[in-house]
Order: C-alpha cells, then sequence, then structure tokens
C-alpha cells in the first residue's frame, strides 16, 4: 500500500514547468466540438426565432420575438466568454497547441 502512494507521489505532474497534463489533449478535443454544437444550436435558434419573427409579423403579432433573439445573443455572448477564457487557461498554462 505504501508503494502505491509513493509511485502515485512521485508520478504526479508539476504544474510549474508548463507542460500540460497527461490526457489534456483528449479533454481540449473534447471542449472544442461542444464549443462548435452549442454555436451550431445557437445558429438554429437565430433561425429559428427569424422565421417566428416573420409569422408573427405577417399575423400582426409582435414583441416576443425580440426576447427570443436576445436570449439566443446572450448564450451566444455565454459560449465566446467561456472559450476565450479557456483560451486563456490553456495558453498561460502551455497546453497550447
Amino acid at each position: 500500500m505504501n508503494e502505491l502512494l509513493v509511485d502515485i507521489a512521485v508520478n504526479i505532474p508539476n504544474p510549474g514547468t508548463g507542460e500540460p497534463p497527461p490526457g489534456s489533449r483528449g479533454i481540449l478535443t473534447i471542449l472544442q466540438w461542444v464549443k462548435w454544437v452549442a454555436l451550431a444550436v445557437c445558429v438554429g435558434g437565430l433561425i429559428a426565432a427569424g422565421a417566428t419573427m416573420a409569422i408573427q409579423s405577417r399575423r400582426g403579432e409582435g414583441g416576443e420575438h425580440m426576447g427570443r433573439i436576445l436570449m439566443v445573443l446572450g448564450g451566444v455572448v455565454v459560449i465566446a466568454a467561456a472559450v476565450s477564457m479557456i483560451g486563456f487557461l490553456v495558453r498561460t498554462s502551455g497546453a497550447g497547441g
């Protein structure tokens, strides 16, 4: 049991070396896929909001579509902020590629 703990303690990566921890490339790949899927969903949401706006203006209804568009654009801002934050953290930790 003690040998296992010593082995784990010896093989822990040093975060001060600028090298990414083992397995971080896979996590970054997953995050990039999630980013693009989320942005594609936002584009679909904008298209749906635009179609709804066109139908409602034809019927003489209105007002609700602006809230939907603002919600979608707010989602895009949150996604962009998250991507920027992750990009900054990856660059400062040296895991960029």
